[in-house]
């Protein structure tokens, strides 16, 4: 018998840290400032709906769902690789029960492990048996946990009544549009009355069984969260005209996620060509959006079978090989995780009194502009990594009004050792057409070379700010920039 093996050996109290948690990609609560205290107290542990939350407690996807009831034009689910982070992508499938064995041997081996989501690799209601089967187990043998749907939302009329028997309270539907003309460039076909339907008619079925699924969800106080795939040129000029839809019929939160697709993953638009939307073009949709619905900006497009903090993966460490040698003592393991999550919950209410006075310090008048900042953090909220050793930054605003995060970029490691750091003008040319918009870039240390660089690209390095906190750091420079008299010039700048 193997004992129970609490990764990262935290003690009971104290609050786990690592990849992107502790407030490193996200400092405010203004994503949730204007739900009412009621959606607020159900959200406010979900890493995937609080953008504050995402940062302490963790998530996972078990891979139960293979097969699908439509076919969408930016989607392989045949595509597999384990370095890979995108939707529909899966290493493992689990059948019911082994899918309950990984949940509660993750949730008792990282107790901030908070909710569990059936996405994939195909439409968890299009596999009914396999999907309800897990929920129901685990409803009962793991109470603690949150259980979370993400639907393409073309069953979901018929399963509603079914998601209330279970500790689900979350459903997501990806809704790209709500016009069949732009579904059916989205969406070859759809499965509907044992056939498939092409063309505009199958896309207007979807479409009308998914607003017809938002409805009865909120009739049912079951929260709605509603993801867009932006897709340049086909719906990116229509998903203002969603959100407003969606919101209107009850959705709390939409996540505009760009597309993602490339040649060697096979899809339709990958092999079309189809580009995703530059993170200028992103920010500026979800910004239009914003105006209507409360946006999720944290989103990671994380994979069917995801384990872990968002921004990392851990998945490795459960296989269902080391998964099946372990035995789990659940009772004892929901009272560690317990503690854990109150340790957490006191360090959130902590954060939260300090941030109402962070700025107090320096009024900056109301009509300065706003300021885009990159940060390099491997985590705990601090800005504590080398520029060349950043895979990810994290995008920061900062205006008269405070501090708030805005997006994460991916780029190419600059340095990644040896002979190759440095490498050429081509990687830091990559790093700074990611970094569109933003004026400076906030490290704790970075080379010479680079510097010039960016300096000249109008991106100011700067490494005065190493292992502080990154709301503190990001409002200090915003601070010297206005002091320094450069916050009145004309240039052309990202806002947010």
């Amino acid at each position: 018998m193997l004992e129970l093996k609490v990764l990262g050996d935290h003690s009971e109290t104290e609050v786990p840290q690592g990849g992107c948690s502790s407030g490193s990609c996200g400092s405010t609560d203004d994503q949730l400032s204007h739900l009412s205290e009621s959606v607020r107290q159900r959200v406010f542990n979900h890493p995937c709906y609080s953008e504050q939350a995402h940062h302490h407690f963790a998530r996972m996807h078990v891979a139960v769902a293979p097969a699908c009831n439509i076919q969408c034009n930016y989607c392989n689910r045949k595509y597999d690789c384990a370095n890979e982070s995108r939707p529909g992508v899966v290493s493992e499938l689990l059948t019911p029960k082994q899918a309950v064995k990984k949940t509660m041997a993750v949730a008792a081996n990282i107790p901030q492990m908070t909710v569990l989501g059936i996405a994939g690799p195909g439409d968890p209601l299009a596999n009914p048996n396999k999907t309800f089967s897990t929920f129901r187990m685990l409803t009962e043998q793991a109470p603690d946990i949150k259980l979370c749907v993400s639907t393409n939302g073309l069953a979901l009329p018929d399963y509603a009544d079914e998601l209330t028997k279970h500790n689900i309270d979350h459903v997501t539907i990806t809704i790209n549009c709500v016009d069949p003309e732009i579904g059916a460039k989205i969406y070859p076909w759809v499965f509907w009355n044992n056939k498939r339907v092409r063309g505009v008619e199958g896309a207007k079925i979807l479409i009308d069984r998914q607003q017809e699924g938002l409805e009865k969800l909120v009739e049912r106080d079951i929260l709605v969260k509603v993801n867009s795939v932006m897709l340049p040129g086909i719906n990116d000029k229509h998903l203002a005209e969603v959100s407003r839809v969606v919101k209107s019929k009850g959705a709390f939160l939409h996540n505009v996620m760009p597309l993602i697709a490339e040649p060697e993953h096979g899809t339709y638009f990958g092999l079309m060509e189809q580009r995703g939307p530059t993170p200028k073009e992103l920010q500026e949709l979800q910004d239009e959006c914003s105006g209507d619905m409360n946006m999720m900006r944290h989103c990671r497009q994380c994979r069917a079978d995801a384990v872990g903090l968002l921004g990392e993966d851990r998945g490795a460490e459960f296989t269902m090989e080391k998964i099946e040698a372990m035995e789990i003592d659940y009772e004892a393991a929901m009272v560690k995780r317990k503690k854990v999550h109150d340790a957490i919950n006191a360090e959130l209410a902590k954060a939260t009194t300090q941030s109402q006075s962070v700025n107090a310090d320096h009024a900056i008048p109301a009509e300065t502009r706003p300021v885009l900042m990159a940060i390099a953090s491997q985590g705990g909220g601090l800005v504590n990594q080398h520029f060349g050793h950043a895979k990810e930054f994290l995008v920061y605003e900062a205006s008269p009004e405070g501090v708030r995060f805005i997006s994460h970029r991916k780029t190419d490691l600059y340095c990644t050792g040896g002979d190759t750091c440095g490498d050429g003008d081509s990687l830091l040319g990559g790093i700074i057409k990611a970094l569109e918009g933003c004026e400076a870039v906030l490290c704790s240390k970075i080379g010479y070379e680079p510097w010039e660089t960016l300096e000249s690209a109008g991106i100011m390095p700067n490494g005065e700010h190493a292992m502080e906190k990154i709301e503190d750091a990001v409002w200090a420079v915003y601070v010297e920039m206005y002091q320094n008299g450069k916050l009145t010039d004309n240039q052309t700048q990202m806002t947010a």
